[in-house]
């Protein structure tokens, strides 16, 4: 599996101005099978070349980029976003759309990035490595968005390829809930994203 986007897996501004209704409509469907709501407010949104490739065809479009250096940065912005076979990288969003509760929210939820887990089977609970680009809090509150790797042994990588349920959760203090197992389309899907 082709684990990083080039330049040749990119539309010109022009062809993608041509195909961008289809292509996103396609996006998005593929995103629904990417993502797992853990309790009300908390949402894993998995990321991989294709959901990769719309974000920088987007940002190259919304900036009007079409120079190489410029198109090289999103490039290096968004590839280490794409999982590389012994992972699974994530956007995590904690949703609130009031925006006062949403402020009170993220004072009480420090950390919580850490406290998101995964679990294979009966194998052990992995926790993410969280938010290797730039730090996204500080002492008084956290960001509403954060990136998470979660590293995924052989052992775990083989029980998902033969078909172990999959949980996730988040046991932060403030916020604890549990998907005791993510809907098999989901699974499906993030299977692929360890070959």
């Amino acid at each position: 599996m082709k684990h990083q986007l080039t330049r040749d897996d990119l539309y010109s501004l022009e062809q993608y101005a041509e195909v961008r209704p289809d292509f996103r409509a396609r996006v998005m469907a593929h995103k629904q099978d990417r993502r797992v709501p853990i309790g009300p407010n908390a949402t894993l949104y998995f990321e991989d070349a294709l959901t990769m490739q719309y974000q920088i065809q987007e940002m190259l479009r919304i900036e009007r980029i079409f120079e190489a250096e410029g198109i090289q940065e999103e490039l290096d912005a968004y590839n280490p976003l794409i999982p590389d076979g012994s992972n699974w990288k994530a956007t995590f969003m904690m949703e609130y759309p009031d925006e006062n509760e949403r402020r009170e929210q993220l004072k009480r939820l420090l950390g919580i990035e850490k406290h998101v887990w995964i679990q294979i089977g009966d194998l052990p609970r992995v926790t993410p490595i969280a938010d290797e680009d730039l730090e996204r809090e500080d002492e008084e509150k956290t960001s509403s968005v954060h990136f998470l790797r979660f590293e995924l042994t052989p052992e775990m990588v083989e029980a998902v390829k033969k078909g172990a349920p999959v949980a996730m959760g988040i046991d932060h203090p403030n916020y604890t809930y549990t998907v005791e197992q993510i809907p098999e389309n989901v699974r499906k899907s993030l299977v692929n994203d360890l070959d």
